[in-house]
């Protein structure tokens, strides 16, 4: 028999061209009703940012899948990784290549709020369940027949905004100045923390956007200075997001900053450096998971990720959003055998039972937090899933309320 391995960051796979005989054989062994494992394996389908403005999101998510089970129930787990660079278009593509080339059973991602937004028309057509690595309510709600196929690991903005407004409202702050990435993420962000600062009888003052690929936010800046607010809040995702706050230090500001749970890398802190000191922000339990109480209930399954993660990839190299897609790794460990016992990888059927047995996911721990789905929730966490932290020394600082 003569093999070649197959190239292209594909996990396990292999291809190979048996010769007459081995063919007979194979025949054979067909016609007898035996399996081939080879033929039966579970194909998972990943499109990640791992280039463009969110890479530094993407990454340490890309590098999270090597870490996932290639065995899962002694059935093959196959995952065909990628890149979309952070590029709506492009994850489209992905995803259409990953289900009609590759016969896919499950697509994980894509790292980003558009293009995630953009891929669910596609997978419901497909019938093919989805798994966002994107934070945007938007993805999984309202919950409707397209959406029934779709689900994500991170936390809300509504969860992550509440938390913000209401450490703002416990220091003083009556009046916030918005700016925020002029895309999905960002009109999410300015919905959900609308409600949640009328409830801290916050005043929003200011409401300024920029884009992902932006060089210069001096007009912003100065517009949202000039109302004079306690505290400014930053929505924004990855390195773009330390832009503004670069700005703001720059240009002399000395309220309060904030930033959402889209900064959480280490990235997000070189680019950003001393500016960044003393900013909040809201995160999963994951990046400050050594920090955290013994008692919180998060925090064995946080450092079962961190230690996972570092011993691969070096010590302080967490993120939250190699967690994120740890997390979607967890909810599939769980899911396959369910569906495996209904039908056999590669048909629609495997794949409906697969979407089902996800949404059946119930008491998972993960390293964001502890999964409850159900029908009308395809994100399934809770408050639990959520802490405030600071920027001190350049480092996440867990920062309680």
């Amino acid at each position: 028999m003569t093999c070649n391995t197959a190239t292209a960051r594909r996990t396990s796979v292999s291809r190979c061209s048996p010769q007459p005989a081995a063919r007979w054989t194979a025949g054979l062994v067909l016609a007898a009703g035996l399996a081939i494992p080879a033929l039966a394996q579970v194909n998972i389908g990943v499109t990640l940012s791992s280039t463009g403005p969110a890479a530094s999101l993407g990454i340490p998510e890309r590098n999270s899948i090597e870490l996932m089970p290639q065995v899962i129930a002694g059935q093959k787990i196959n995952y065909i990784v990628l890149d979309d660079a952070s590029d709506t278009t492009r994850a489209v593509t992905n995803t259409r290549k990953l289900i009609g080339e590759d016969h896919v059973d499950l697509i994980i991602g894509s790292t980003i709020t558009p293009n995630s937004l953009a891929m669910i028309d596609v997978v419901a057509e497909a019938r093919t369940p989805m798994i966002s690595l994107a934070a945007s309510a938007a993805i999984i709600n309202p919950m409707d027949a397209k959406r029934s196929w779709v689900f994500k690991t991170p936390q809300d903005d509504i969860m992550m905004a509440t938390a913000i407004a209401a450490h703002m409202s416990n220091r003083g702050v009556h009046k916030v100045a918005f700016i925020g990435f002029a895309d999905a993420y960002g009109e999410g962000w300015w919905q959900e923390f609308n409600k949640t600062a009328r409830i801290q009888r916050l005043e929003i003052v200011a409401n300024e956007r920029f884009n992902r690929t932006d060089t210069s936010v001096t007009g912003q800046v100065l517009k949202a200075m000039s109302v004079h607010p306690d505290a400014v809040l930053i929505v924004g995702a990855g390195t773009p997001a330390a832009l503004p706050h670069k700005t703001l230090k720059e240009r002399g500001y000395t309220g309060l900053i904030y930033q959402t749970h889209g900064v959480a890398n280490n990235d997000f802190l070189r680019v950003g450096g001393k500016d960044l000191e003393g900013a909040f922000l809201p995160t999963g339990p994951v990046v400050v998971a050594r920090q955290l109480p013994a008692d919180n209930p998060v925090k064995v399954s946080a450092l079962d990720y961190v230690n996972h993660y570092e011993a691969k990839y070096g010590k302080g190299s967490v993120s939250a959003f190699g967690a994120h897609a740890w997390d979607a790794g967890l909810i599939l460990k769980n899911a396959i055998p369910l569906a495996l016992a209904k039908a056999k990888p590669g048909t629609v059927e495997f794949r409906a039972a697969l979407r089902d047995a996800i949404e059946a996911t119930h008491n998972l721990s993960g390293a964001h937090g502890v999964f409850n789905m159900t029908a009308s929730d395809h994100l399934g966490l809770d408050q639990r899933a959520r802490v405030m932290a600071t920027i001190k020394d350049g480092t996440w600082q867990y920062a309680p309320q």
